[in-house]
């Protein structure tokens, strides 16, 4: 027995070592003149924190695979043939919400005129604080939520830590919003970590859709003639496609082909978060956003979740993100696991 448990601890050690062999080198890497931080493995991009004052709100944008695939939307920064034009504000990754204080930060972008721009909130990052390269990349920024006048509501503090093998990336985000006036989260459809994949990762429908682009203009897309969405949902508790939204879990994968690659983007909830496990506001356009304040909207109104802070209190939500690809995705077994595994941090 003695020699049994002499030999699985080897095996174990042996398996932590391949493991931290595995582990790619992170480079974070800021600009000296523009507003923006580079997140490289090796001397590929994988992503990029961007914070001009020409957005309403810093993002992630674009996220790569470890091979290079994108996985995120390329409008409205970029312009990729036959990519969606809706929804303005859905860039890359970010985490906002719609209703704080009267004010909708989730929705404003540059397509909302001058006219009703008093009714939306804005998120300003004022500091890089940290910048750390190695196994595991650091990056923590502040930021103020504040209103067109710059009156300040909160104040967020981030931490992205960065990491990543040869199939594998990992994003945690670890955000804590302190309430400089009273702020109330007020139960709303739209949060609070959203992510837009990219076409190939869409769910494919039979069904007419109808957008409405930046400019206003309706489009209507018919259904199946999409040939390029060929994505699925998959939560922790079983569901799929469009049966995923408004359901909890403690994980949800969107999931597809991505050329001759099968590509994941999984985002794992926290214990330690309010209202766990979140609900999913998972749509198959490509919306994909864990948003644990939406509870009356996603239970047709039989109960609701709102969140007050007093003026000096705080918050913290924390989020992880795994994309994969390879022959396979990640199995549920795996992304259990990994669950399990930040749920410690």
């Amino acid at each position: 027995m003695k020699a049994l448990k002499i030999a699985g601890l080897a095996m174990g050690s042996a398996l932590l070592s391949l493991t931290a062999m595995a582990q790619q080198q992170v480079s974070v890497v800021p600009s000296s003149t523009q507003k923006k931080v580079d997140i490289k493995f090796g001397d590929q991009v994988f992503t990029t924190f961007l914070y001009p004052d020409t957005l309403e709100k810093p993002v992630l944008y674009p996220l790569h695979t470890a091979d290079g695939l994108v996985v995120t939307r390329s409008f409205p920064l970029s312009k990729r043939e036959g990519d969606p034009t809706d929804h303005p504000h859905h860039i890359g990754l970010w985490f906002n919400f719609e209703k704080l204080n009267g004010l909708d930060f989730w929705n404003n972008s540059y397509a909302i005129p001058a006219s009703r721009k008093s009714q939306y909130g804005w998120i300003r990052t004022d500091k890089i604080i940290q910048t750390k390269s190695g196994k595991t990349g650091i990056l923590v920024y502040h930021a103020n939520w504040t209103n067109q006048a710059k009156d300040v509501i909160l104040e967020e503090t981030t931490r992205f830590e960065f990491s990543g093998t040869a199939n594998e990336r990992v994003i945690d985000r670890i955000t804590t919003l302190k309430a400089v006036q009273d702020a109330v989260f007020t139960d709303a459809k739209d949060g609070l970590l959203g992510l837009r994949v990219a076409h190939e990762l869409q769910i494919p429908t039979t069904e007419d859709q109808k957008f409405t682009d930046d400019k206003g203009i309706e489009t209507v897309v018919k259904g199946g003639t999409d040939k390029v969405a060929n994505g699925n949902f998959l939560t922790s508790e079983g569901k799929t496609g469009d049966a995923a939204w408004s359901t909890r879990g403690v994980w949800c994968k969107m999931f597809g082909k991505i050329g001759a690659d099968s590509v994941s983007v999984t985002i794992i909830d926290h214990p330690k978060n309010p209202n766990y496990p979140t609900f999913w506001h998972a749509r198959g356009y490509g919306l994909f956003a864990a948003n644990p304040l939406g509870e009356k909207v996603f239970t047709n109104g039989k109960s609701e979740k709102n969140l007050t802070l007093k003026k000096g209190e705080s918050v913290t939500f924390k989020y992880r993100v795994v994309i994969s690809n390879g022959s396979s995705t990640l199995s549920a077994a795996q992304l259990n696991a990994s669950a399990g595994s930040f749920a410690k941090k």
